[in-house]
């Protein structure tokens, strides 16, 4: 496709003139430039189009040319013809694929939904920034015509399109956790501006995209933080309106294991180590879980990253999304209608309802009835599902064996206490300081617990282990030896033993003899 330069059309425009002055040099003839927009086909709302339709050259395209040539390479720019081509295009359709009402502040029918003009076609930048007559006739650089990002209103943006039982991004979005901003910490931020300034970066959008270095301009940009504006993780914050570099317009790649750069791990990968002077335990460690490289190793034991097969990029590329972020049809047998999941739930074994379609809730049995487990059986890392089933509830058990023998929490305090179970309910209190700048083995076996085990910590994995099975095995097992030489604590049950040396093995982790000083 040709890339329009309003520059190179004033140069053609005026070799032209100069032709025409050489043949007719005695004609007195008055030549001007042409303006860069045509009258708007739908007059009423001052939606201008294509400003060529054919070149797909949009009005705005002609001053701003940068974004003109990263749209023109997404999905957007193709979108009416992909609607033609699908064989399955109905009215109601167009509205969407086309320049309309939807995505911004116009109200009523407008644009295509008024003018069914080819100047329409596709969804150009007035589909999210609005009419651009008045900005072109008048431009004013203090009021650009911006587009929103949030999601609140779902007239506006990418809600008003992206939803609906052909594609239900926003009502799956929204009954997930990336829906809302976490509430403490906006009440936090808002009460005391700066205190919870290191969690906005994961928590809001605004303060997200601020971390990420987005420069792009919106609506919310410069608002003020409240309790009633602030925004979980909207479309924009995660895709770029203006980029196809990744799939799905993406701002990051999910197939770099790179924790600073794969998308999702930006903000699954915070706080996997534990500190020498803090008692807090993990947050958000899922990333560094994943690719091998989360917890805490006690010493003698070799360190490499201990990589299962979700961390693995030749069986799974997309890394979390390759689990997380999976379509599903769904076929409604009692209305006869075929619908789609497109896996914006971000749960990877989600419970069903009776029509089959996943849903938010998350108390259902892990069984096959209960829950669809195509993305495991789906990806080829399991050949059935009963196969999926079966590996999930067998890691489980071994997991709560492991995190048993370490600390059961009996009061959920979420700290070792007096009544609680395990190794560490037998270790002195004194062992869990954060004043004398040592991390003792109690403290490093105690953040691996609250990080892999089952129930153990509200900020931990939460996967139960199917972020990497052979990490979470190997490293509570290394915590369970190292409890018992460091503090002369007796030996598990033989059965238990067995499954803390086939989990090293399994791992690869040779420790060295280890002294029963601390």
């Amino acid at each position: 496709m040709r890339k329009y330069s309003f520059k190179s059309h004033l140069v053609m425009a005026a070799a032209g003139i100069l032709a025409l002055f050489a043949l007719s040099a005695c004609t007195d003839t008055v030549y001007r430039d042409r303006a860069p927009f045509n009258p708007p086909p739908d007059a009423a709302s001052g939606f201008l189009g294509y400003f060529d339709q054919a070149e797909a050259q949009t009005t705005c395209g002609n001053c701003h040319v940068d974004h003109q040539g990263d749209w023109s390479r997404t999905a957007h720019a193709g979108a009416y013809a992909s609607l033609v081509n699908s064989g399955s295009a109905q009215a109601f359709c167009y509205g969407c694929h086309t320049v309309s009402e939807r995505g911004n502040d116009a109200t009523g029918a407008s644009g295509w939904n008024a003018v069914e003009s080819k100047a329409y076609y596709d969804v150009q930048c007035e589909s999210c920034h609005g009419p651009g007559e008045t900005h072109v006739t008048t431009p004013d650089v203090a009021a650009p015509p911006l587009s929103r990002i949030s999601l609140a209103d779902s007239t506006t943006g990418c809600g008003s399109c992206h939803t609906g039982e052909h594609t239900p991004y926003v009502e799956e979005w929204a009954a997930s956790r990336h829906g809302r901003a976490n509430p403490e910490i906006i009440e936090g931020e808002v009460t005391t501006p700066g205190s919870e300034a290191s969690c906005l970066p994961c928590h809001e959008a605004r303060g997200i995209l601020k971390a990420w270095g987005v420069t792009t301009n919106f609506a919310e940009r410069g608002q003020a933080l409240t309790l009633t504006n602030a925004m979980g993780q909207q479309c924009a914050v995660c895709h770029d309106p203006h980029d196809a570099t990744n799939p799905g317009q993406l701002r990051f790649p999910v197939t770099d294991p790179a924790l600073d750069n794969n998308l999702c791990m930006k903000c699954h990968a915070r706080r996997f180590e534990p500190a020498l002077t803090s008692s807090r335990g993990p947050h958000a460690p899922q990333g560094a879980v994943v690719i091998g490289t989360a917890g805490w190793w006690p010493p003698g034991y070799d360190t490499t990253a201990v990589v299962a097969t979700h961390g693995n990029p030749s069986a799974n590329p997309r890394f979390c999304a390759g689990c997380h972020v999976n379509r599903l049809t769904v076929n409604d047998a009692g209305r006869n209608f075929t619908f789609q999941s497109v896996g914006h739930l971000f749960r990877p074994i989600a419970c069903l309802d009776g029509t089959g379609k996943p849903i938010a809730d998350n108390n259902c049995a892990y069984d096959a009835p209960s829950r669809t487990w195509a993305a495991c059986s789906g990806a080829g890392c399991h050949a059935s599902t009963a196969q999926a089933v079966g590996a999930f509830n067998a890691n489980r058990a071994v997991m709560a064996t492991l995190a048993n023998l370490i600390w059961v929490d009996v009061n959920a305090s979420g700290s070792v206490n007096a009544g609680d179970t395990g190794y560490l309910s037998q270790v002195a209190s004194t062992e869990f300081s954060t004043t004398d700048n040592k991390l003792t083995v109690a403290e490093g076996a105690l953040f691996n617990v609250r990080m892999v085990g089952e129930g153990r910590y509200d900020n931990g994995d939460k996967s139960m282990a199917v972020h990497n099975p052979f990490l979470s095995q190997a490293i509570l097992s290394a915590s369970i030896e190292a409890l018992k030489a460091t503090y002369a604590l007796p030996a598990p049950p033989a059965p238990a033993q067995e499954l803390i040396d086939n989990a090293l093995r399994q791992a690869r982790k040779a420790p060295v003899a280890m002294s029963a000083n601390k």
